[in-house]
């Protein structure tokens, strides 16, 4: 216990003091998971969409692989994009492998499944007959699906937590795409998963239960605002705020 105490301590003080190596490190590990959690929106929430609503052939391939995707291991995930991107790999030309943007590419094949079969599971439980009146309403195809896609938004807000839930915790991914790279002193392809094992390795238990420390605070923040977005709580007050203020001026204006 007094190990854990003293990682407290020690992640408290680099909070407060904010730390340049562990404020760095932070923010790099926050821009991948942004980018990577939007490119697999982008990716997923269409795929998912197709799949639900389409009938057509290789379906049911398509479907099998983004369920198996869904349980992929970080680690299967980096070594075959380590494969692909290695110098004599088929996109070795594009010189990603140890830099950010590999990680990127190895965090966006882990969100992308995870998204896209939240994505379809949900639109599969929607009533078939809304988006036959979405049309007799008069939306054409890509309106109708936009009827579906705002009837499930909830389940959709989910898929992008599990997607960010996925990338922010992996680690194995990260090391082999990345490796961990500090240029000029200045942490290059290290996140906050990856400089945990490599205090560990060190023996550094202190520093690695910080840095946990801190990597699980800020899941647990943003997870905690994406879950007042999904439970329609985080407009609502600033909404009941600019309404009341609107009003108290209509009745000032009167009078």
């Amino acid at each position: 216990m007094g190990e854990i105490w003293r990682g407290l301590v020690e992640a408290l003080k680099l909070i407060v003091h904010l730390d340049p190596y562990v404020m760095k490190i932070t923010l790099f590990t926050l821009y991948v998971c942004a980018i990577a959690t939007a490119a697999g929106m982008l990716l997923g929430i269409p795929l998912g969409s197709a799949l639900a609503v389409y009938r057509f052939r290789g379906r049911k391939i398509l479907v099998t692989l983004v369920n198996a995707g869904m349980g992929l291991p970080p680690v299967v995930v980096g070594l075959f994009v380590y494969m692909f991107l290695k110098r004599r790999g088929p996109l070795g030309f594009l010189g990603w492998l140890y830099t950010p943007r590999a990680i990127i590419l190895a965090e966006v094949v882990l969100a992308m499944p995870l998204i896209a079969g939240i994505t379809m599971a949900a639109l599969q439980n929607v009533d078939p007959r809304l988006r036959m009146q979405s049309k007799s309403l008069g939306a054409g195809e890509i309106g109708s699906l936009l009827t579906l896609l705002r009837e499930t938004r909830l389940s959709l807000v989910a898929a992008v937590i599990a997607g960010f839930g996925a990338i922010i915790s992996e680690v194995g991914a990260a090391m082999m795409v990345g490796g961990n790279l500090l240029i000029g002193g200045e942490p290059y392809t290290r996140t906050l998963t990856t400089a945990t094992v490599l205090e560990v390795s060190k023996g550094n238990s202190e520093m690695a239960i910080a840095l946990g420390i801190i990597l699980l605070s800020i899941t647990i923040l943003l997870v905690w605002v994406m879950t007042l977005f999904q439970q329609g709580t985080l407009l609502s007050h600033p909404a009941r705020v600019a309404r009341g203020l609107f009003s108290r001026r209509r009745k000032e204006a009167a009078a």
